[in-house]
């Protein structure tokens, strides 16, 4: 699909967005900026350096050359998907940006001083800054900002290429427009599945899933029972496609740990607080399967 070109509505409807950026080119952000390319988009992705530019701009060419592979996606889109993407260390390149997509690490204090650098540097009034955080409140981004009312949430899923859902995610002070504007390009444009969440802990998915996952790195912390075997009894006793260990890994325990510390801190739910061996396996950079271990071996 291909996105429309750029018009001035003046606020009255959802504005068309082509001009995109994503901040930060990691799992998620090198899938988000894959979406976007391949859906038209002009996307600049910005990095903190070279080497995470070559880094984020082989994972892009790899997830497309597979996809290629897989019969996904023929050559020639490949090759149009990846002219439109261009990369940067200088985030004053963004000035341009209709949509910014924040997709660094789950680190409160880096994502404020991402969203107050974007302040800064995006010129367009228009504009829509987003991040990706898959649980910390909105509102606090906003608030780096001179423009809170044009900053929201745009969730996506691992692996964003493949993942049809989005988490819309309006803060208290999220214009209506700019939530109208975001849905319409995420349904409309990118071909994914809005839903519209609440600026609460977690979200929609992440408020039920991360105390599911949190309760079954419990259950093999004590001993109740092994990791094949909880895994097992998800997948073929209650038909999930993944067993909760095997999805706690693929998601990322980092992320994981992040997003349980934030759930648990604000809502102070015992089922959100975080398995000590949990803790364990970050500190031993036993990420899952971005690091090629976590509970299982990758």
């Amino acid at each position: 699909m291909t996105a429309p070109t750029d018009t001035d509505n003046e606020g009255k409807t959802p504005m068309v967005i082509a001009r995109t950026a994503v901040v930060g080119s990691g799992l998620m952000g090198a899938g988000i900026a894959e979406v976007l390319a391949k859906s038209g988009c002009d996307v600049i992705v910005s990095e903190v350096d070279t080497a995470a530019v070559d880094a984020g701009r082989a994972r892009i060419e790899k997830s497309l050359a597979k996809a290629v592979e897989r019969g996904k996606l023929t050559a020639g889109d490949s090759e149009a998907a990846l002219a439109r993407l261009r990369f940067t260390t200088d985030i004053a390149d963004l000035a341009d940006r209709q949509l910014v997509i924040e997709a660094a690490s789950e680190n409160e204090e880096v994502k404020r001083s991402i969203f107050a650098g974007l302040d800064a540097v995006v010129t367009d009034e228009h504009a829509i800054l987003a991040s990706n955080t898959s649980s910390m409140p909105i509102i606090r981004f906003a608030q780096a900002t001179t423009r809170p009312e044009r900053v929201l949430g745009i969730h996506f899923f691992n692996p964003a290429p493949v993942q049809p859902l989005v988490e819309i995610v309006s803060s208290v002070l999220t214009a209506e427009e700019v939530r109208e504007t975001a849905t319409a390009f995420v349904s409309e444009v990118l071909g994914k599945a809005p839903v519209q969440a609440s600026d609460r802990p977690g979200f929609i998915v992440n408020a039920l899933l991360i105390p599911y996952l949190c309760s079954a790195i419990r259950m093999l912390e004590s001993g109740y029972a092994t990791k094949e075997d909880i895994d097992a009894g998800m997948v073929k006793g209650c038909a999930h496609p993944m067993g909760p260990i095997a999805l706690a890994d693929l998601v990322g325990l980092d992320t994981c740990l992040f997003a349980a510390e934030s759930i648990f801190s604000e809502t102070g739910d015992p089922a959100a607080k975080p398995p000590v061996l949990l803790s364990r396996m970050v500190d031993a950079g036993l990420l899952g399967v971005k690091s090629g271990r976590g509970f299982y071996e990758y």
